[in-house]
């Protein structure tokens, strides 16, 4: 479990540099897809819901909910390092939001909605296989010798 939190809040930390370069460089500067959450959530529980919460909710799925389950799923996912496995599970998340989160946030399949063209999409692919390789690496890195190797031969 600790490794799992611990790649997580690595991959979280890559994907906090990117969404600050994002800022600093003035890349899309109208593709927000976290206020479009933070917008949806507070809709859908009310003024109830504390901005902050809003706020720490992405980095707490990033580090807790995705670091656990790419845990749970690093053996089977295909690929035989942390990169490659941080890649497939990262195509897959990417996939996953396009198809569902960004349509339940009205900005349509792959953000094609936010009047952008291809760049949202894009760029949201960016930031998954940030997070996602730098999980998998950190998460590879942490296994010990023996697990590593015992997985190299088993595939072989």
């Amino acid at each position: 479990m600790w490794r799992s939190l611990a790649a997580g809040l690595c991959g979280g930390a890559a994907h906090i540099s990117l969404m600050v370069l994002k800022s600093w460089t003035g890349l899309l500067p109208s593709f927000h897809p976290y206020d479009d959450l933070q917008r949806a959530l507070g809709a859908l529980f009310g003024a109830s819901v504390h901005p902050s919460i809003l706020l720490a909710l992405p980095y707490l799925n990033g580090a807790v909910v995705l670091g656990f389950l790419f845990g749970r799923t690093y053996w089977l996912l295909p690929g035989r390092s942390g990169t490659m496995k941080g890649l497939n599970f990262g195509l897959i998340g990417w996939i996953a939001m396009g198809l569902l989160f960004f349509p339940l946030l009205d900005k349509g399949l792959f953000a094609m909605r936010a009047g952008l063209g291809v760049a949202p999409a894009l760029f949201s692919l960016a930031m998954i296989l940030t997070y996602s390789v730098t999980m998998g690496i950190a998460y590879a890195m942490l296994l010990p010798k023996r697990t590593a190797s015992a997985l190299c031969q088993k595939r072989t």
